[in-house]
Formats: structure tokens, sequence, C-alpha cells
């Protein structure tokens, strides 16, 4: 992230560390279906054990989106600008995800424009 020439931050970079990962999550899936990919996130819901994600299998730590379009995959995970940790089992599955020659990211809300070229 690149400071102004005062050591502050800029407009765009205070927003981009305000963002949520559920509002840059939207932006990322707007972004992709006005570019005319299929995109699918896992919501998580609120249960009497927590916050669960029915899922069978090996989920613990699956991507945040999977996006498609023609010939492409692409497993995303998401993260905050600030705070925003990939644990382990998000890059086991990002590695196995690129093992198997399918694109993989780690992107956060200041990667946006880059995101956008990547997508077209």
């Amino acid at each position: 992230m690149t400071a102004t020439t005062r050591g502050r931050l800029s407009e765009v970079q205070r927003a981009d560390r305000a963002l949520t990962e559920a509002e840059f999550l939207r932006q990322v899936i707007d972004l992709a279906r006005l570019l005319g990919w299929r995109t699918a996130h896992f919501r998580p819901a609120w249960s009497g054990r927590g916050w669960r994600t029915p899922v069978q299998g090996d989920g613990q730590g699956f991507p945040d989106l999977i996006l498609v379009r023609r010939e492409r995959l692409i497993a995303a995970e998401l993260k905050r600008e600030i705070g925003g940790v990939v644990s382990s089992d998000q890059l086991t599955w990002l590695a196995a995800f690129d093992a198997a020659g399918l694109e993989t990211a780690i992107w956060r809300p200041s990667d946006l424009q880059r995101i956008a070229e990547e997508l077209r």
C-alpha cells in the first residue's frame, strides 16, 4: 500500500482498510458477474453451536469464492486489508487447487483494480 507524500493514507486506502470481508466479497461477485463469470460462495449460518457452514468432507478452509468462465476456474480466498490472515487450512486448499492446475488467488480490497484486469 502506498502512502501519500505526507505519510497519510489516501481516501481509497482508508476505504480499503475499513471494508469488511463481506463487503469486499460482494464487490468481487458483482464485478465477476458483470464480466460474465459464474460464481459460488458458501455462506455460513448461525446455529445453536455457533457459525457453521453445512458441508461434508474436508470443507474446513475451503476458498471463499469459486469463479468459472469458459476454460478458466479460479479458487480465491478473500481477506480484509488489515488483520485478514490466511489460515493453514485455507493454504492447504489453495495448494491442492494449484497442484490440480487451477488458478488460485488471495485477494484483498487494495487488489480490486488488479482483480478487474485478471477477470477481463
